[in-house]
């Protein structure tokens, strides 16, 4: 009798996580953002739902979606949703002034922003030198007390409703080829304009594979996001802390106190 073992060559990826941890623990908690808790079930499902959303407003593979946004909740979903639809996520530097957000909008050719109402106050002295056919998704953090309103004149789109009239139905995930980039993060720029850096599937996913290794991540974990996700040291925990089925503790500005406070509160054991 022979035995020819058979081969698994599916493209790296760590958009598969995320499915893995919503089929094995789904009820297990995924997010902690203030009061509200998110298990894998539901981020996997609205993560899901933003890539439809973001399908139905014109998102195709290759194009570019922009996020201007604190370490919450969507900005989390994005890393996952926009790349399902092999588009290719942006995070912008939130501490960027608007002349260089301007920049990276037009230099990346993003066809679609999504922003924290609060941040895109930034951009309201510009708005009418935005590109001319980006459309606009705005975030209203429900954590805050008095979230700001959108400061647009023109048309916008909310994010919760783009999610909640987007259909259910997970997007299937068709990586044929593991080397093309699922985001576009930019350089702070100190010697000149913000570079793009192109981050691969299979990048993102070795470099996921190796740091639960070296900083002892697991399934019991607890992962404070004091780390910025638009920086080259947060890259990839969106893809490690949830590749181990750890649970992410959103932290929407870097707070001493309130880091303190989350460490006691949550029993955080990483950040």
């Amino acid at each position: 009798m022979s035995f020819t073992p058979s081969t698994n060559m599916d493209p790296l990826t760590p958009l598969a996580f995320l499915n893995h941890s919503a089929w094995v623990y789904p009820e297990k908690t995924a997010v902690v953002h203030g009061h509200r808790r998110i298990n894998y079930r539901e981020l996997h499902q609205r993560s899901h739902r933003l890539a439809q959303g973001l399908r139905s407003i014109g998102v195709e593979p290759g194009d570019r979606v922009a996020i201007l946004c604190w370490n919450i909740p969507p900005m989390l979903e994005a890393h996952y949703g926009v790349p399902f639809l092999q588009a290719m996520l942006v995070a912008i530097n939130t501490r960027l002034s608007a002349e260089e957000i301007l920049y990276i909008l037009e230099h990346s050719g993003s066809k679609v922003l999504i922003v924290d109402t609060e941040l895109a106050q930034i951009l309201a002295p510009i708005e009418g030198r935005l590109p001319k056919d980006l459309k606009i998704v705005t975030i209203v953090d429900d954590q805050l007390e008095s979230p700001p309103a959108s400061p647009f004149k023109q048309e916008t789109l909310d994010y919760e409703e783009l999610l909640a009239a987007a259909s259910e139905e997970p997007v299937p995930i068709k990586i044929e080829d593991e080397t093309l980039p699922l985001s576009i993060n930019y350089t702070s720029g100190t010697t000149g304009r913000p570079k793009g850096v192109m981050y691969t599937h299979r990048g993102a996913a070795l470099n996921a594979f190796g740091t639960p290794i070296y900083c002892g991540i697991n399934r019991s974990s607890i992962y404070l996001w004091t780390l910025p996700m638009f920086h080259c040291n947060g890259w990839l925990f969106p893809y490690s802390v949830t590749l181990v089925s750890a649970t992410h503790i959103c932290l929407r500005k870097f707070v001493p106190e309130k880091v303190f406070d989350l460490v006691g509160q949550e029993g955080v054991t990483h950040f």
